[in-house]
C-alpha cells in the first residue's frame, strides 16, 4: 500500500523469459497485487511466469497472442477486481525501472490527476542513451499524436510506463481500447473524451539487449492510419455527441478546404508548368482562398482545443 491506496502493477508477458524474473523481483513492496498477463509468447515465458514467487503474484492466461493491448485490458480488469486503486503498466523487458514508481503514483495520489506517465525527452542526458531510429520517430508520432488525443501539453506518448486511477479505468470502455501497440496513444484519445487530467513525469528508459517486436515499417504503415481514424472519433464523442462546440465545425470544414485548396493548387500548378500556360487570376484563386479559410479554420481548433486541454 502506498499513502493509504492499494496499488496494482500490470506486466504484459510476450517474449520476455530472459528479463521478468528481475523485473518482479525488483517491484517495490508497497505494491499489493502484481498481475503477470501471459499472451503466449514462444520463448518460455509462459512456463517461467508459474514460477515465480513474491507475495500478490497472479498469472492471468491468453489463450492465443492478442497483443499488448489486449493483455493490458486483461490486466486492467483483474486488477480492478482485486480492488486496487491505482493501476500501473511495466513492460516486462526491464526497461522501466521499478525505482522511479513513486513519481507516477504521486501525480494521482497528491495532486488528484487520473493518469499519469513517463516522458523520456524530460532529461537531455536521458535522450543519449536513447536509439536515434525511436528518437526520430518519437518526435513525430508525438506530433499525430497531440493531433489526434488532444493532449497537446503531453510529450512522448509511446511512453509505456504508466499509472492510472481505478476510478478513470471504470469509466472508460476497456474493450474498445486498441488491442496492440497503438494502446498508450489510443489511452489518451479516450481519457481526452472523458477529460481526465494527465501530468507527464520525467522518468528516463533503460536500454539494454531486448528486443522489440515492433518493426519500423509496421509503425509507418499503421500509426497516421490508427490515429487519423481516432482524431475523428474523439471530434464526434467530444465535440458533437457529448457537447457540440465550434470545434468540430472548424474541424469539419477547415480540413476539406484545406485539402482541396493544396489538391487543386498542386494540380494548377503541375499543369502551368507542363503546358507552359499560366493560370488565370480566378483560377489561382480557387485555390488561394479555400487554402487560407482552411489553415485559418484549423489553426483556430487547435488553439481552442489546447486552451481546454485538461491539465
Amino acid at each position: 500500500m502506498y499513502k493509504n491506496h492499494r496499488i496494482g502493477v500490470v506486466i504484459p508477458a510476450y517474449n520476455v523469459a530472459s528479463h521478468v524474473a528481475d523485473v518482479v523481483k525488483t517491484i517495490p513492496q508497497f505494491v499489493d497485487r502484481v498481475v503477470l498477463v501471459d499472451d503466449c509468447g514462444t520463448d518460455g515465458t509462459s512456463q517461467l511466469l508459474g514460477t515465480l514467487e513474491r507475495v500478490g503474484v497472479m498469472v492471468v492466461r491468453h489463450a492465443v497472442n492478442q497483443g499488448v493491448g489486449a493483455a493490458m485490458v486483461s490486466g486492467f480488469k483483474k486488477a480492478l477486481h482485486e480492488g486496487v486503486d491505482i493501476v500501473v503498466k511495466m513492460d516486462g523487458d526491464g526497461q522501466m525501472d521499478p525505482t522511479y514508481l513513486p513519481l507516477l503514483l504521486d501525480p494521482i495520489v497528491d495532486q488528484r490527476c487520473g493518469y499519469a506517465k513517463g516522458n523520456r525527452f524530460l532529461d537531455n542526458r536521458a535522450l543519449e542513451s536513447m536509439p536515434a531510429t525511436r528518437l526520430i520517430g518519437n518526435y513525430g508520432l508525438t506530433f499525430l499524436t497531440k493531433l489526434a488525443s488532444g493532449y497537446w501539453h503531453i510529450f512522448d506518448p509511446q511512453n509505456g510506463y504508466l499509472a492510472i486511477h481505478a476510478g478513470t479505468l471504470q469509466q472508460m470502455d476497456l474493450d474498445h481500447l486498441a488491442k496492440r501497440y497503438f494502446f498508450e496513444n489510443d489511452m489518451l484519445v479516450h481519457l481526452n473524451i472523458l477529460g481526465v487530467r494527465i501530468k507527464d513525469v520525467s522518468i528516463p528508459a533503460r536500454y539494454g539487449d531486448e528486443q522489440s517486436s515492433m518493426r519500423m515499417s509496421e509503425i509507418l504503415l499503421t500509426f497516421p492510419r490508427y490515429l487519423f481514424g481516432r482524431f475523428w472519433y474523439r471530434v464526434y464523442q467530444k465535440h458533437i455527441l457529448r457537447d457540440f462546440s465550434p470545434i468540430a465545425l472548424f474541424w469539419v470544414s477547415g480540413i476539406p478546404l484545406l485539402v482541396w485548396g493544396g489538391s487543386f493548387g498542386a494540380y494548377t500548378w503541375a499543369k502551368s508548368f507542363l503546358t507552359g500556360q499560366v493560370a488565370t487570376t480566378g483560377t489561382v484563386m480557387l485555390s488561394v482562398l479555400p487554402f487560407l479559410l482552411g489553415f485559418q479554420l484549423m489553426l483556430q481548433a487547435i488553439l481552442l482545443e489546447i486552451s481546454e486541454s485538461p491539465k
